[in-house]
């Protein structure tokens, strides 16, 4: 052994170690192992932080930020109520998103199915009660197991089909890797639904957890076209029953109808008054197409309201100056907001339509929560009290001027969101579309999210204030700092080492064990490197082993393809677990506890089938 991969060893050693103490940030600990790396001279300086331009912590970044444009519109809450059976208890609902997953990680970049899936987890987690860590992390691991079915499934199998031709035998199929690797699929998804997710810890996210500031109290305007024309109001509670929300008054004909009898039918134009917590307002929009009363009023009475005010010459000057501000709300990012009204607050005894919020400030109020009481007179006349809290929604100066000029409070930002049908349909086809360059091959994943991610800049599914506030920072620190270190293994011929002397140490001229041993240090370097670059240390190898042996070189290039798909012990060894570390709120050693059994499994299924697909 050379004196730099002693180094190297050490350093990483070293670096595990401190991941499983665990009292310091991952991203920390990370960047101290680079830098030792670079002091002892193990990566180059010029190359230090090359890592941050690195393909697979570009695809992480924009993959973030893509997901949160899916989030932001809506489109997550759609795709949520079109895969997942509403009912479904936990073992159907994960089965459901697992499979689903596994699915869909066949036949595209698993990195974007896990993406496109991810807010559909965190949502799930809520409606079983679990943390969004809980599912996540099988959902993870979902995508992991299915991506190894097919070759364009995953990179490792691209690898690996790149030196089966290199080795004059022909690049592999796209289904060859499907016998075996359906099989782990399958298994792996059944073992995590029924018995694995309860070895996930239950760890709160990163974001930590939201403040309850009780009900709502909202207006929703039903159109002609909404699926809730015709049911009764019990029928429509019944439907959004998971939101937690429940209509307390109707508004007919300018007409209000207190505790209206559940046996009612709705009517297109009938507005719903309805008591519901903030963040599930969002589903009960969604799920029927209705919009918030205040926002289709917004520009029906925007006219009136400027008439009554030109009656004064000061209130004609301040109309010129109020267009001004809305011509420039429309080029800022519309922004919902909590406010609590303070005692000595200039709105208390105000109404919306006394203080014209619409022309004078060009927001809107939303929803008003007071106490769990529900209001006697329409949201716009309501007179406001001390204590109230407002939802509001403008641009985001607007709303800050607001707030300057009444002495209301802003409550701690926290995410809010009303669907928006026609943005939700651009931020999935934002989605959509880098997915579907990277499956067509046209352009590398890194390219095409960074493309996605400038569509949805110019198009405003994500405002630009959210665009560096969605990455988590330390995800994207942890995984740049690594992968030079990971490089440096191979650089100084640590992993080569360490991979022959398993192989000739363990397996002695054996050749069904020698099939064994590649796969579990493929499995193993997989979980401190990258997928991709384990597969490109081992696969050379794997073909030096079978022809040492004389025995089939496909068996040993399978392997190495098993195993390189199979890292689940760290969040460092597949992209998945990297984009699960900062939302799930997980500790460098959780994914052992999951990801440990189900790496035994995985060679427990696929070692007998790789000796009946592909014999020695």
């Amino acid at each position: 052994m050379t004196i730099p991969q002693m180094l190297i060893f050490s350093i990483l050693a070293i670096t595990m170690g401190l991941f499983l103490w665990g009292r310091l940030r991952h991203d920390v600990i990370a960047l101290a192992a680079l830098l030792a790396s670079v002091i002892a001279g193990l990566v180059p300086t010029d190359t230090a932080f090359a890592g941050f331009g690195h393909p697979a912590v570009i695809t992480v970044a924009c993959v973030l930020i893509l997901s949160q444009g899916l989030q932001n519109t809506g489109a997550v809450d759609w795709l949520a109520r079109s895969v997942l059976p509403r009912e479904a208890g936990r073992l159907t609902g994960m089965l459901a998103l697992m499979g689903l997953g596994a699915v869909l990680s066949g036949f595209m970049n698993n990195v974007g199915a896990m993406a496109l899936l991810m807010p559909v987890a965190v949502q799930l987690s809520n409606r079983l009660d679990l943390t969004p860590g809980q599912v996540l992390m099988p959902l993870a691991f979902g995508t992991i197991l299915g991506g190894m079915t097919t070759l364009i499934g995953t990179p490792p199998n691209l690898i690996v089909s790149g030196f089966r031709a290199e080795a004059g035998l022909g690049h592999f199929a796209i289904f060859d890797f499907a016998p075996v690797g359906a099989a782990v699929a399958v298994v792996g998804v059944i073992f995590v639904v029924f018995v694995g997710w309860r070895l996930v810890p239950a760890r709160q996210s990163a974001a930590g957890e939201s403040f309850d500031t009780g009900a709502y109290f909202t207006e929703l305007r039903v159109p002609e076209k909404s699926k809730a024309v015709g049911l009764t109001l019990r029928a429509f509670e019944r439907e959004i029953e998971d939101s937690d929300a429940q209509i307390v008054g109707l508004v007919r004909n300018e007409v209000r109808i207190t505790a209206p009898h559940g046996g009612r039918r709705i009517r297109a134009g009938d507005i719903l008054i309805l008591e519901a917590d903030v963040d599930t307002l969002a589903e009960a929009l969604s799920v029927f197409g209705i919009e918030l009363e205040e926002q289709k009023a917004s520009s029906e009475d925007k006219d009136k309201d400027k008439t009554e005010e030109v009656t004064a010459q000061s209130e004609s000057v301040e109309d010129t100056d109020e267009g001004e501000d809305e011509s420039r709300a429309r080029n800022d990012e519309i922004v919902l907001r909590e406010l609590a009204i303070l005692p000595g607050s200039t709105i208390v005894g105000r109404s919306a339509n006394d203080m014209k919020l619409r022309t004078r400030y060009a927001i809107n109020l939303l929803a008003v929560s007071r106490a769990g009481r529900a209001p006697r007179t329409r949201l716009r006349t309501l007179e406001l009290k001390s204590g109230d809290l407002l939802l509001v929604q403008g641009a985001s100066e607007a709303v800050s001027g607001f707030v300057n000029d009444t002495g209301c409070v802003p409550l701690g930002a926290r995410d809010l969101r009303i669907p928006d049908t026609r943005m939700a349909i651009i931020a999935g086809a934002i989605m959509l579309g880098p997915i579907g360059i990277v499956a067509l091959g046209l352009l590398p994943a890194a390219v095409a999210f960074a493309l996605g991610v400038l569509a949805s800049m110019v198009l405003r599914t994500v405002p630009l204030r959210q665009v560096y506030t969605a990455i988590d920072w330390p995800v994207i620190v942890l995984l740049a700092a690594l992968i030079p270190v990971a490089g440096a293994m191979q650089s100084t011929g640590a992993a080569d080492l360490l991979a022959r002397f398993l192989v000739d140490t363990i397996a002695q001229g054996n050749a069904v064990v020698a099939l064994g041993v590649v796969l579990i240090t493929t499995m193993f370097l997989s979980d401190v490197m990258n997928n991709a670059a384990t597969a490109a240390v081992l696969c050379p190898i794997a073909l030096g082993i079978s022809d040492t042996l004389g025995v089939n070189p496909d068996s040993f290039l399978m392997a190495v393809a098993i195993g390189a798909s199979c890292a689940f012990l760290t969040p460092i060894g597949h992209q998945n677990n990297t984009l699960i570390l900062g939302p799930g709120g997980f500790r460098f050693g959780d994914y052992w506890r999951l990801g440990l059994p189900l790496e035994a499994l995985v060679v427990v299924v696929s070692l007998p089938l790789l000796l009946v697909v592909w014999p020695l």
